[in-house]
């Protein structure tokens, strides 16, 4: 297997990414939600992809712009409507490596849990705090990790089953490390197609834990953009950490 760095999941599906996570909102909720916490300050998303929320939180007159590990995907996002206007920068989240002060930084769908280490997750922490004004928010948006597939410790579900195409997700838990490998497959008469991804997941207490040693605050935690309540029957988590003033 080639070395897995923080660029080659992006690199690798970027090109498929809009086609494959069709499924998911249109952004709208989401860009709305932001859009409250935002205020009247600029807004900086970690690892911002092709532009799913970015685009139409811009849309709403956030001034936003992104951070992404690969040089791929940011393309497909500049080759929408708007997408050229938003600034990225193209390294590694985890660095939080901009200028300037944001009044909202925010990371959803998961994206959070591609720092593979419990120390890079931490640093993403600290580094955001250092780029928060007083009062600025952290929003985090990821699953919640489920004890009973981690206990199972591999899992193959089929996403999608058509006429010309099978598309599975193989995925290996790690519970030590809070890790695990996943790889999607897309079976089509042309061929095979491999995405591979490494994923740290963390607990919400976990993170919360993170937040303190940053110097934030957990103000509001949800079960979703619609601020549904958070429960023990949540599959994820929208939470909101803030910098005191």
């Amino acid at each position: 297997m080639e070395q897995y760095g923080p660029e080659t999941y992006g690199e690798r599906v970027a090109d498929v990414y809009d086609v494959w996570y069709s499924w998911l909102p249109d952004g709208e909720e989401e860009a709305a939600f932001l859009a409250e916490l935002a205020g009247a300050g600029p807004a900086l998303e970690l690892g911002i992809g092709t532009g799913r929320v970015a685009l139409p939180l811009a849309a709403l007159g956030v001034a936003v712009s992104g951070i992404d590990a690969s040089h791929s995907i940011v393309e497909q996002m500049r080759a929408k409507p708007g997408g050229d206007a938003i600034g990225v920068t193209v390294g590694d989240m985890a660095d939080v490596a901009v200028d300037g002060r944001f009044s909202l930084v925010y990371v959803v769908f998961n994206t959070f849990f591609m720092l593979t280490t419990a120390e890079a997750q931490a640093r993403c922490f600290r580094n955001v705090a250092s780029h928060l004004t007083p009062g600025g928010r952290f929003a985090v948006h990821t699953f919640v990790p489920d004890q009973s597939l981690i206990d199972q410790g591999e899992r193959l579900a089929v996403k999608d089953v058509g006429i010309d195409e099978v598309r599975l997700d193989a995925t290996k838990f790690f519970r030590p490390e809070q890790r695990l490998d996943t790889t999607q497959i897309r079976i089509t008469e042309q061929g095979i197609r491999l995405v591979h991804a490494k994923v740290r997941y963390s607990y919400p207490s976990e993170l919360d834990e993170m937040a303190q040693h940053a110097g934030l605050t957990l103000e509001a935690r949800y079960g979703g953009f619609a601020k549904e309540p958070f429960t023990d029957e949540s599959a994820f988590h929208v939470s909101v950490y803030q910098r005191g003033p």
